[in-house]
């Protein structure tokens, strides 16, 4: 399939052939469903702690005798149903990841394009490069794109002045090609791809 091309000022660079097997797919939702889950339990940190019986500062002598008070039989003030005792079945550092195969990774990344293609959503630029740093520039050359939320995508190296200058614009996100994902992907409006990303998406997937 063809897809246009066009310069950061928004004019039409001529056309560029893209593979079929990574931008013409029929987005599988369930795939897409799967791998944004993967990705955010992924990257939960998974640091909730709280103190069971067995780590609260407290004595563990009995509170009181077992026979002859006429209240219940109790051990330790450690137990949980006590004021400042310990958490029960409380939450403890784990790893929250799930497992996923790395092909069906790859699929999902595929489904996820196609995706942007099928709903016309993907813009083709000759190159992500600016001459100067300043975000009021790039802020002009992106309303003539009609651009306000969008994820940039470009080769191994993204252009310094660029990412600098994109670093201030809400809603706009720059990644170079090793970092591309399927999250990123689905909660951007635009998906932005320079001539280079779309070399490297294709030579990964061959």
């Amino acid at each position: 399939m063809d897809l246009k091309v066009k310069t950061l000022e928004g004019k039409e660079s001529g056309k560029v052939s893209v593979a079929d097997d990574i931008f013409g797919l029929e987005a599988r939702a369930d795939l897409l469903q799967r791998m944004v889950r993967y990705q955010l339990a992924k990257r939960r940190a998974g640091t909730h702690d709280v103190k069971n019986r067995s780590e609260i500062n407290r004595t563990g002598a009995k509170m009181y005798k077992q026979k002859g008070t006429g209240n219940a039989r109790h051990s330790t003030a450690k137990a949980p149903q006590f004021r400042g005792g310990g958490r029960a079945y409380g939450p403890t550092p784990r790893d929250h990841a799930i497992g996923m195969p790395k092909k069906v990774r790859a699929l999902a990344l595929r489904h996820a394009l196609s995706s942007k293609a099928a709903a016309d959503e993907i813009i083709v630029v000759d190159d992500l490069k600016v001459k100067s740093p300043k975000t009021s520039d790039l802020k002009g050359s992106l309303a003539k794109m009609g651009l306000s939320k969008a994820l940039f995508i470009d080769g191994s190296e993204v252009d310094k002045n660029f990412s600098l200058a994109a670093r201030n614009i809400p809603y706009m996100d720059v990644l170079p090609v090793q970092g591309i994902n399927v999250y990123d992907i689905l909660r951007c409006g635009t998906l932005v791809l320079s001539k280079s990303a779309i070399e490297a998406l294709e030579a990964r997937f061959k």
